[in-house]
C-alpha cells in the first residue's frame, strides 16, 4: 500500500487545503504506480503542535511561519 506522511504545523492548513493536499499526493502515486494504486494509496496529514519542532538548531512556530 503506498503511504505517505505529510506533517504540517498544526492550524496552519484549512480543511480544504488537507483535502487538496490527500488529492495532489494521491495523484503523484497514481502517477508512478498507476489508476490500480489509487483505492490504496493512504495519506496520514500529521498536525505538530505550535513549537513541536524545529530547523536549524530553532524551535519553528506558526508566528515564524506567518512572518511574525
Amino acid at each position: 500500500m503506498p503511504f505517505a506522511n505529510m506533517k504540517v504545523p498544526a492550524g496552519t492548513l484549512s480543511a480544504e487545503q488537507k483535502k487538496h493536499a490527500v488529492d495532489a499526493i494521491t495523484d503523484l502515486y497514481v502517477e508512478f504506480y498507476g489508476e490500480q494504486a489509487r483505492p490504496n494509496v493512504m495519506v496520514l496529514v500529521d498536525e505538530v503542535v505550535d513549537g513541536g519542532w524545529g530547523i536549524g538548531g530553532n524551535v519553528l512556530t506558526k508566528a515564524m511561519l506567518d512572518g511574525h
